[in-house]
């Protein structure tokens, strides 16, 4: 004991205890240095998504073949969708306010931004099916819902129920074509739609109200405007054929008479934007059925 004690007490005795002690003690690697910071960021990322109340999205994609998940959205095909599905909300809001002329402008205004999310996903390729569903949501409400509510109160609210009707019909044909076209879309040939289009029905109809909003309503203008919406709502859940115009090459060149056209369309449709975009989405949407009654004519002419 007394010799342990000479020991313990000695300064050298110290010294060679700290030594063992340090020798013993296991320094820290690269590799469970960075070990280390790999579980603790990743505790941090768990903690910060338990924070937030939303879940994550992610999506499998096929990749050179293999399955590859994808965490989050794609945010500049999403913007313009989500600038859509505003333009349409705010038509609905305008609608109910009597703002006829300002609702019908932002219908083409969501038609023109539901052009461009598509084919700017496909020119950036960042296409995905999270996209493909978010802008199916945002056509039934700019091309389905608000139509039907723009037409409502500006004319069919005078048939009453049949009016009501004749809205819920349009809204329910927008939704049964957009269904439609999500699960046919890899089956169906790109250079044509099955029925009219959601959008160019809606623009149908919103360019009807445009043109007319400041005349004095009557039923016999409702009548006519309950037609128009019922017809457009049948083309759309119809099996004619429509020219989709998503064949054409936006990035190849084109002749300088090509552009010179589109500036005199653009002219022409400046001077009287009401007139010209319902003869336009008037005449397209006749061609559809023009062409069926063509071909059925022309068939029985061979017989």
């Amino acid at each position: 004991m007394s010799l342990m004690k000479t020991l313990s007490s000695s300064p050298q005795f110290s010294l060679w205890t700290i030594l063992v002690t340090q020798e013993q003690t296991p320094q820290d690697s690269p590799i469970s240095n960075a070990q280390e910071k790999g579980s603790e960021q990743s505790t941090q990322s768990v903690d910060l998504e338990s924070r937030i109340p939303v879940d994550e999205h992610i999506e499998e994609v096929q990749v050179d073949g293999v399955k590859v998940r994808h965490r989050g959205v794609y945010l500049l095909p999403n913007l313009f969708t989500t600038g859509a599905l505003f333009s349409g909300f705010y038509a609905i809001i305008a609608a109910t306010q009597q703002q006829f002329e300002a609702s019908a402008i932002a219908i083409f205004v969501a038609m023109l931004l539901d052009g461009l999310d598509g084919r700017i996903a496909r020119l950036t390729n960042t296409t995905s099916d999270f996209g493909v569903q978010y802008d199916s949501m945002s056509d039934l409400v700019s091309f389905g819902v608000a139509p039907a509510m723009i037409a409502f109160n500006w004319s069919l609210v005078e048939l009453d129920k049949f009016g009501w009707a004749v809205a819920f019909a349009y809204v329910a044909c927008a939704a049964l074509r957009l269904a439609r076209f999500n699960t046919q879309v890899a089956v169906v040939d790109k250079g044509v739609f099955i029925g009219l289009a959601s959008p160019t029905a809606a623009a149908l109809v919103a360019s009807m109200v445009w043109l007319a909003h400041d005349i004095e309503m009557t039923t016999s203008v409702a009548i006519i405007s309950a037609v128009v919406v019922l017809f457009s709502a049948l083309l759309m859940v119809s099996n004619i054929h429509y020219q989709s115009f998503k064949t054409i090459d936006l990035k190849g060149r084109v002749p300088f008479v090509v552009v010179l056209g589109l500036v005199l369309v653009f002219a022409v449709i400046a001077i009287a934007p009401s007139k010209v975009l319902f003869l336009i989405c008037g005449a397209y949407a006749l061609s559809g059925p023009g062409g069926r009654l063509i071909n059925f004519l022309g068939i029985r002419k061979k017989k």
